[in-house]
């Protein structure tokens, strides 16, 4: 009697670096079948909404409001749609926010092929699917028995990208040292800034410092 044939998942895959959707798509191979690739919120929303796949691969830190926002536009649509999240961040606040919007797992960029492969799979078939370290902020923030920042409704505001930036100014960065620290411009460091100050109603970088220590983003 012949073997059953495997279900093929198709799989979107979002993240703002093309090396590593060309890496991602060469280790996954014919065991999974890509059907598109987005570099950020509004690409990957016109990605997912044309091809209707079975998971997205999601980075957290997308240009134009991170994964979070993708999965929120998203699934109120197409709810069918899992999202597995793939992210070089093991931040508690990134795990939970993406979470909260929807996702049905978080592994890092560390997986290896063959375990990605299984979490895509499992993800599909309905699984939730955590790195071990990153399970444990799950449960710990939903029995409340940690503090997650991302449950702060101010915080809620900020994309992910904000909130890295946000970190680093509290940090004590300069422009300069945060463009190098997340491969950006400063002009676009600049926009950020600018963004935060906006959506929290501050008015300049010591309020910043001074917010963030509040909620322990330092």
């Amino acid at each position: 009697m012949s073997e059953p044939i495997e279900d093929i998942f198709r799989v979107v895959v979002v993240d703002d670096h093309a090396m590593f959707r060309t890496g991602v798509k060469a280790d996954l191979g014919d065991r999974v079948e890509i059907v598109g690739e987005a570099e950020d919120v509004a690409t990957a929303i016109a990605a997912i909404e044309a091809t209707i796949p079975d998971v997205v691969l999601l980075d957290v830190h997308l240009p134009g409001g991170g994964g979070a926002a993708v999965a929120k536009a998203i699934l109120p649509k197409l709810p069918e749609v899992r999202f597995l999240a793939l992210s070089v961040s093991d931040a508690a606040e990134d795990v939970i926010g993406v979470i909260r919007a929807g996702a049905r797992g978080y592994v890092t960029k560390s997986i290896s092929s063959d375990d990605l492969v299984d979490a895509i799979k499992r993800v599909a078939e309905g699984d939730a699917v955590f790195s071990p370290r990153l399970a444990g902020f799950v449960l710990d923030a939903f029995s409340g028995s940690i503090e997650v920042a991302s449950i702060d409704e101010d915080l809620d505001r900020l994309s992910t990208r904000e909130i890295e930036v946000l970190r680093l100014i509290a940090r004590g960065y300069q422009y300069k040292e945060i463009a190098r620290e997340l491969f950006i411009s400063i002009k676009t460091v600049e926009t950020h800034v600018s963004s935060v100050l906006r959506k929290l109603q501050l008015s300049n970088r010591y309020q910043l410092t001074r917010w963030a220590s509040d909620r322990k983003l330092v």
